[in-house]
């Protein structure tokens, strides 16, 4: 399969392995804080990510042992002043959107702590992945703001209104196996393998038509939220979106001639 890397930045780097890309948080001297710059980098891996078409599943990881992501670089953001911080806005609204937006399955590989905005990059994939180390939570409101990374309409879209609010009110931290069973994360993987687990996901989805996964992926990010007509409706379209393609003719023939399906993607 083809490998290959590229660099965003100073601390984030997209890497290919076949139809499976890895987004690769690596500022481990600040346990992946997001500042400006790592937003802007994050967001521009993105960005590039969403244009290729290679590629049918993405992994988020973090390179540092004891954490995926602390959330928002508070000690960058205590030296500026409310215009710039307001300057700021932008860069990091765009980085966790970026990672919502991508419009293959995304999965979170985490471990160590996940808290704040590094939670809601987790939330902000499809599917998360933890292992026995994993900490998670939302405690913005402990320093005196609100889940601004998409945290107050995910959270809720995963456990419910009530829960949610719980949660994010008391700014508690969950470890792994209370965040399993709260549906927090999705899976539990063993010590130290959260990372592989994920990949092995991902590359069990990326088999699948990447006509069909996207598209599947649309209708139910769109659907949400909305009364179940309306949602039909979405899910009408994803389908006419696939059903007359590329991919949906070579995987009606190839489950005719019990062979694996070779997808041309279009």
């Amino acid at each position: 399969m083809d490998r290959g890397e590229q660099v965003f930045g100073e601390w984030v780097r997209v890497r290919k392995d076949g139809h499976v890309a890895e987004l690769v948080m690596d500022r481990k001297a600040a346990m992946n804080a997001v500042s400006t710059a790592f937003a802007g980098a994050l967001a521009d891996a993105c960005a590039a990510l969403a244009e290729d078409g290679d590629v049918r599943a993405t992994v988020l990881t973090s390179t540092h042992e004891r954490a995926f992501c602390v959330g928002a670089d508070l000690k960058e953001r205590n030296a500026l002043s409310d215009a710039e911080l307001g300057a700021q806005r932008p860069y990091t609204s765009a980085a966790y959107r970026g990672v919502l937006e991508l419009p293959m399955p995304t999965i979170a590989a985490v471990h160590g702590y996940a808290l704040g905005g590094g939670y809601e990059l987790a939330l902000s994939c499809d599917l998360i992945v933890a292992d026995p180390s994993a900490v998670v939570g939302l405690p913005e409101v402990s320093v005196g703001v609100v889940p601004g990374g998409g945290g107050t309409q995910l959270l809720p879209r995963r456990v419910g209104a009530a829960r949610a609010a719980e949660l994010i009110f008391s700014a508690r931290r969950v470890a792994a196996d209370e965040a399993h069973t709260l549906g927090l994360v999705d899976q539990l993987a063993q010590a130290g393998e959260d990372r592989a687990e994920a990949l092995a996901l991902a590359g069990r989805i990326a088999a699948h038509s990447p006509v069909g996964l996207r598209a599947a992926k649309r209708a139910l990010r769109t659907g949400w939220g909305m009364d179940l007509r309306a949602g039909l409706e979405v899910e009408e379209a994803a389908w006419r979106t696939v059903a007359f393609s590329g991919d949906r003719a070579e995987g009606v023939a190839a489950f005719n001639e019990k062979r694996k399906p070779d997808w041309p993607g279009a």
